[in-house]
Parts: structure tokens; sequence; C-alpha cells
């Protein structure tokens, strides 16, 4: 198979039919990597991994015991990877007074320790003698520079974790790693922003906020992954790379602005 990923192989963790990752893994696989999918709902991880010929693996970001049973077999079945993109997050919505220790405590496992995990045993694949380096990109958010209501938790794990990147790609360089995070902004045929996107009330206050005057969709984000994972990018590294058509130039629409014009239109 031809392709800027031609001979590459990469491992998308957080996959699962119809969300970015799905996008994401499927655009590797059309421009010819070998692809490994990873999610922690074996029956969906299996069923995008068959109708894109990719290798299935289930495997939950926040249990270090399937991050080491997903590399062992990885490393098995193809010697090691090129890529590896972490898709996984969890768009929680709660007040700031009202966000619990659970809830605290699971988003740290999903958006900060179980990332951290993951990409340790990329690099130590990577950086092995003989290995060459590859590109690692973690999916990351808008919000993690500009407001958005009720979001803490997951704002603040998404901009943590864009520093650790940058500590990647600052002590692994001379191995040839290259660490980068994507940060779209609201992504109007993904689950976890579609829905609220997909009303034209919110919509027209999204289009107000972003110069390019809409929302994006989850190809644009892939065009990008695909970009920090090709040649083309052999010299970026260490970087934020915002697809959100400028979002970040002005600011996430406050509810009290979506209530309001949901209270006119009733």
């Amino acid at each position: 198979m031809s392709g800027r990923l031609a001979g590459r192989r990469a491992l998308v963790i957080g996959a699962a039919p119809g969300n970015l990752g799905d996008v994401i893994a499927r655009l590797y696989r059309a421009e010819g990597a070998e692809v490994t999918v990873a999610g922690r709902r074996e029956a969906a991880t299996a069923e995008l991994a068959a109708e894109i010929g990719a290798i299935g693996i289930a495997a939950d970001i926040t249990v270090e015991a399937d991050l080491d049973r997903l590399f062992a077999q990885i490393d098995e079945r193809l010697g090691g990877i090129d890529i590896a993109v972490n898709a996984s997050g969890w768009g929680l919505l709660v007040p700031f007074l009202q966000c619990s220790r659970e809830e605290i405590d699971r988003m740290c496992a999903l958006q900060f320790a179980g990332p951290f995990q993951f990409f340790q045993r990329a690099v130590a694949m990577m950086s092995r003698e003989g290995a060459g380096g590859g590109s690692l990109i973690q999916i990351s958010s808008v919000t993690a520079q500009i407001m958005m209501d009720d979001h803490a938790a997951y704002m603040g794990t998404k901009a943590g974790f864009d520093h650790v990147m940058r500590c990647i790609a600052h002590e692994f360089g001379p191995a040839g790693i290259r660490a980068n995070s994507l940060a779209p902004g609201g992504i109007a045929d993904t689950p976890m922003s579609g829905g609220g996107l997909n009303l034209p009330q919110v919509a027209a206050l999204y289009a107000r906020e972003i110069p390019l005057g809409r929302p994006g969709v989850a190809a644009e984000v892939a065009d990008a992954a695909l970009f920090l994972a090709s040649d083309e990018s052999r010299f970026v590294t260490g970087q934020t790379i915002h697809v959100s058509g400028g979002q970040t130039l002005r600011r996430n629409p406050r509810f009290a602005e979506v209530a309001a014009l949901f209270a006119e239109a009733n």
C-alpha cells in the first residue's frame, strides 16, 4: 500500500466507531500505515478494526496491565511502532464547587495518569536501540487555552498534559522522537461536542466566536494528525497545534448565552 505513511506502524488509543480516533485511524490506514486501534470496549474495537483492516486490541488507558499487554502484543506482532496517538477523553461538564473527588480522580486517571503511562511505553519502544524514533500525538482541546463554563477538571488535565508533551519533546528529541499536541475546537460530527453543535442556536453562537465562521469537522483534525505523523513535520516538536478555526483569538460562548437563546426560542 502506498501513501504518506507507507511502511509506518501506527497505534491509536481511544478509537471507537464514529469518534475522532476512528477518523484518524481510517486516514492513517488509507495513507498506507499498519494501524492498531485500541479502546476499552472490546466489541467496538474489534468492529472498527475489521472495518478498516487494522489490528484491534481491547485496552483501557487507565489500567496499567492493559497498557503492558497492548504494547507487548504490538511488539510481538509488529516489532514496534512509529506513531502513537492518544485520542481518549471524557467531556465532563460539572460546576467547580460540585465536582466530586470521584470525578476528579476519574478525570486524572483518564486524561493525565493514563496518557502519561501510555506515552512512557511508546517512548520506551521508540527509543530502544535500532528503533529510530517516531511521532507522538496527544489530542488536547481548545479549552486548554480558552475558558468554558463548568469544565475545570477536563480543561486542567488537558492543559497539564500539553506540558508533559513538551517535556517529552525536550528530553527525547535526541532519540528522534517528536511529541506534539493537537487542540481541536468544537467538532460538529463527533460524539463529544457534535450533539450541541448540531443545534442551530448553539451553532450560531460558536460561528460568532470562530473567525472562520463555523465549527470544525473530524476530518480536519485528522488531516493535522496526518501531518504530524508524516515526514512533512520532521522538524516540528514540542508544539500545541490548534485546529479550531482561530477560536483562541476569541472565546467560548457562556452557558448563560446558550440558555437565553433557548428561552427566546420557546
